[in-house]
């Protein structure tokens, strides 16, 4: 009798708990699980997304079935790889100076001085102001007749470049916008390592003579390794899936194509060119790009990361 009646407070507990985590895993079902499913089908589809996406219905794939031809096309086709040249651009320039501004602002409020809080309110309001605002912020300050950024190089003597508008420069621009817009955001991460580093440390190697400058090095950036290690993999991942900033910044992703993204892509082929099957595709290609330099990411992660403090 015992026996049944702890199975019987087991099966009641096991039903309480998976009704409290139903409604979650409905809403992950719904909005993550089944939209994923949906498009690795529709990537093998001529589907235009005009049409309705009727999966069950034999009319519905004799119609669009094409199989692997969506992913031979963007794997033979010169688009992706200068799709990939564009964001490799990005990632080379957008990851060390984001980092470089992340740690320098994480480093200047670790400190105690004076106005320290408005300093940490300012620096955080580019992360709570829209793409949309920002984006149209930078494009005004890259114009290269009337942006602020030229018109302060023309002080010192310097010519400023087109920026948004020469294919050379227009990727940097949507860099400047990025950096400004995210470092805050990854600076308040590096901000709670430093706040755990303890000050032990600092305290010992000032007793045995070390600089401000050495101790940086051989403490602070070795024990917040782990946050960077985290910074790195969310942004770049972030910055594989830019598009906001693109699509308000540039005119098509110009000028010739400069700034042509994967996001930028996928969304002009899915909702512009009406292209379902191949915009899906498209995704998924990015989905293993993406999951490619994660791996590599954190299979070197040991070489490099020092987790005990």
């Amino acid at each position: 009798m015992a026996i049944r009646k702890h199975r019987k407070q087991n099966s009641f507990e096991s039903v309480k708990n998976a009704s409290f985590l139903l409604p979650s895993f409905t809403g992950f079902l719904v909005l993550s699980i089944i939209p994923i499913v949906l498009t690795f089908i529709i990537s093998f589809t001529s589907w235009s997304g005009l049409q309705k996406l009727e999966i069950l219905s034999k009319v519905f794939w004799q119609e669009n079935f094409i199989g692997f031809e969506n992913y031979k096309e963007i794997l033979t086709s010169g688009e992706l790889i200068r799709v990939l040249k564009n964001t490799a651009y990005f990632v080379v320039l957008y990851i060390p100076l984001m980092l470089t501004g992340s740690l320098l602002i994480a480093t200047l409020l670790n400190k105690p001085y004076k106005g320290a809080k408005v300093f940490s309110i300012l620096y955080y309001i580019p992360v709570l102001t829209s793409w949309i605002a920002g984006a149209l912020i930078w494009k005004w300050v890259l114009s290269p007749e009337y942006g602020a950024i030229n018109n302060l190089l023309a002080l010192i003597g310097i010519e400023g470049p087109g920026w948004l508008q020469d294919s050379k420069w227009a990727m940097p621009g949507i860099v400047l916008a990025s950096v400004w817009k995210d470092v805050g955001f990854y600076g308040l991460i590096l901000l709670g390592g430093l706040k755990g580093i303890n000050t032990m440390y600092y305290e010992a190697a000032k007793i045995d003579g070390a600089s401000k400058v050495k101790a940086f090095f051989k403490i602070t950036l070795p024990l917040l390794t782990p946050y960077i290690f985290f910074v790195l993999i969310i942004s770049m991942i972030n910055a594989f899936q830019i598009f906001p900033q693109v699509m308000i910044m540039t005119t098509d992703a110009g000028p010739n194509g400069a700034t042509q993204v994967f996001v930028e892509r996928i969304y002009k082929y899915g909702f512009r060119y009406y292209e379902m099957g191949y915009a899906t595709a498209l995704s998924w290609v990015l989905f293993m790009i993406i999951f490619i330099f994660t791996s590599i990411q954190q299979k070197v992660e040991k070489r490099w990361v020092h987790y005990e403090q």
